[in-house]
């Protein structure tokens, strides 16, 4: 590593040698002890988390590139999303938001500005970065310049953030001198919609509709909202919730919700069950919901739905897909977020070259995206297999070959799907 010190060099100096020496500073900095002086580590606190932010705004540079040329398809990653989550170990919500800030700051000039200077911390940079991206250029200037002036003004980064959420009718505020109506300010937009996962498996939803898309939310919303009776203590919000709710299902003639769960649970056992992302679900739950559902067994005998067509068929049967669902809650890839129900089923050594029936411990479900990426590079996808029987596909980098010997291969005898009957 070429040694960087303070003066000329640093700006002779490269980018790659610039972050050398600032990962040397970092692992120095992070094995010395913190000074005994709370009023020193007060100051010093203050000092490198300016740094820090000015580290984001590189940062954010260097993401910018690698998303606008998609370097990271190469190492069979979707997205730059992606790539941050399962590369650099970052959470969805913050690798969202540096992908955010890394596309917006480019029209956000004050912003880029003031972060590169230490003037502006990366929690106001980020907030005004997620709520501009839905504005045109011109409207970016002014919605950057309301909520820079927000910060100027010592405004929280929370209140900020809230300010940005109606950043559309400020700036409508700001740019009218005589502001229309509010209910026509925004004239035909698209609407949006957003939810986000909540840690005990529900979601927050937030978005906003256009006049049209909301004339028929509230007409088929409204009559299903309204009050069951005089005993019903729900407030308004509630009522939506479950009218929204019994709009999706059609009255719950299409749910379709699969639980998993022992024989012995339906029989009268205290033993829970779990949903395909691995939700719980109480024992005496499942019995009731038993009483209306269809129910199938997943590992079937001969006298049960075949799971082993062989090469006699190519497509994967439904009954295959039930299995593979309940096995795979998102895709195979790892790092892959991608729902199991909305991923194809995959011939594990690829049906094309002749090697993988279309048997249920060959198969697997991969999203269209990876799908096409392993058969266009088999080589850089390693496959492994559990105890479970469940398949782990790793993407490598290019460069790197998979080796098949690390596949854990099962014989007759410790095989969780064949028994004797599709042996033969």
């Amino acid at each position: 590593m070429n040694s960087i010190v303070a003066g000329p060099d640093l700006d002779s100096a490269s980018t790659a040698q610039l972050v050398e020496a600032a990962a040397a500073i970092a692992t120095t900095l992070a094995q010395r002890p913190a000074p005994e002086s709370g009023a020193a580590c007060m100051e010093l606190a203050e000092k490198l988390a300016t740094v820090i932010d000015q580290h984001e705004h590189a940062l954010a540079g260097l993401i910018a590139v690698v998303d606008r040329t998609g370097e990271m398809k190469a190492s069979g990653l979707a997205s730059a999303q992606a790539w941050l989550r399962c590369h650099m170990g970052m959470r969805e919500g913050r690798a969202k938001e540096r992908i955010t800030l890394a596309r917006q700051l480019p029209r956000l000039q004050q912003v880029r500005t003031r972060l590169a200077a230490g003037a502006l911390s990366y929690g106001y940079a980020a907030t005004i970065a997620v709520a501009v991206q839905r504005l045109n250029d011109e409207d970016c200037v002014a919605g950057e310049g309301i909520l820079l002036q927000a910060a100027d003004e010592g405004v929280s980064a929370d209140k900020v953030a809230k300010a940005g959420n109606k950043i559309h009718d400020l700036v409508n505020q700001a740019n009218d001198t005589e502001a229309p109506p509010e209910d026509v300010r925004h004239g035909y937009e698209r609407s949006w919609l957003v939810r986000s996962r909540s840690l005990d498996g529900g979601c927050y939803v937030k978005g906003w509709f256009n006049a049209e898309d909301a004339a028929i939310l509230d007409g088929t919303m409204a009559p299903l909202a309204k009050p069951a009776g005089s005993d019903d203590r729900r407030d308004l919000a509630e009522r939506t919730a479950a009218a929204l709710t019994t709009v999706l299902s059609k009255g719950h003639q299409d749910t379709r919700i699969t639980v998993i769960a022992h024989l012995e649970t339906l029989t009268g056992s205290d033993t829970p069950g779990r949903l395909r992302d691995g939700t719980p679900i109480p024992a005496a739950q499942i019995r009731r919901m038993a009483l209306n559902a269809g129910i199938s067994a997943l590992i079937l005998g001969s006298k049960g739905v075949p799971l082993y067509l062989g090469y006699t068929a190519r497509i994967a049967s439904k009954y295959q897909r039930q299995v593979l669902e309940t096995q795979y809650d998102t895709c195979a890839v790892r790092g892959c977020e991608v729902p199991g129900l909305l991923c194809e089923i995959d011939h594990v050594d690829g049906w094309a070259l002749g090697n993988s029936p279309t048997d249920i411990d060959k198969l697997a479900l991969c999203c269209g995206w990876h799908n096409r990426w392993k058969h266009a590079n088999p080589e850089q996808m390693q496959i492994s297999q559990g105890e479970d029987g469940r398949y782990v596909y790793q993407a490598l980098p290019p460069g790197e070959k998979a080796s098949r010997s690390r596949r854990r291969s099962f014989d007759q005898a410790d095989n969780p799907w064949r028994d004797d009957h599709h042996a033969a």
